[in-house]
């Protein structure tokens, strides 16, 4: 059986993940506006995770926060060039250049039940060959007018079912969906 594969990600109301040059600054302003304790059910979805699998790119933002977030969490980073990682990072955190179907297929046989896709390039690979189970995204009420994009041009249509939406006194709107492979 393949493994569940889920986005968890926050967004500006106008789809952007971050500014162009990659700063979340807009982010961290948000985030100042959200209750001490609150995490928008992050922490209990990450509970519910095997494995997360980012790009180079987003494994280079979160090393710049300090602190390794995802503790002893498998950490899958993709890259086409090689990864040196820090000493500091626990070994769970693993470097592939595999395809994203060869590595669910892969993950699927090590046991691995539900997967964490993280990152605009690798979350559009993973929806692009239709691996994306679900979607839950957190948009942010700014308007960046630029930036990086969630989502890129689709060879085809990806139908979703609406199966939630959540809001936050704070401003924060969660919208979530399964991918209707059935459409």
């Amino acid at each position: 059986m393949s493994a569940r594969v889920s986005v968890f990600i926050a967004t500006s109301l106008d789809g952007f993940i971050a500014r162009k040059d990659g700063s979340l600054d807009w982010l961290d302003a948000a985030n100042e506006t959200v209750p001490p304790g609150e995490d928008c059910g992050y922490r209990e979805f990450m509970q519910s995770v095997d494995a997360l699998v980012m790009g180079r790119n987003t494994f280079e933002k979160v090393l710049s926060f300090g602190d390794w977030p995802y503790g002893d969490t498998a950490v899958t980073v993709l890259s086409r060039n090689p990864i040196s990682f820090p000493d500091s990072l626990p070994s769970t955190v693993k470097h592939s250049s595999e395809d994203p179907q060869t590595l669910c297929k892969r993950l699927s046989n090590e046991g691995v039940k539900h997967i964490y896709v993280d990152g605009g390039i690798t979350i559009q690979r993973f929806l692009a060959v239709g691996l994306v189970d679900d979607i839950l995204i957190t948009v942010i009420p700014v308007l960046l007018g630029e930036g990086i994009p969630l989502f890129s041009p689709l060879a085809q249509d990806i139908p979703l079912k609406h199966t939630g939406t959540k809001t936050f006194d704070f401003g924060f709107v969660q919208l979530q969906y399964d991918v209707n492979r059935n459409a």
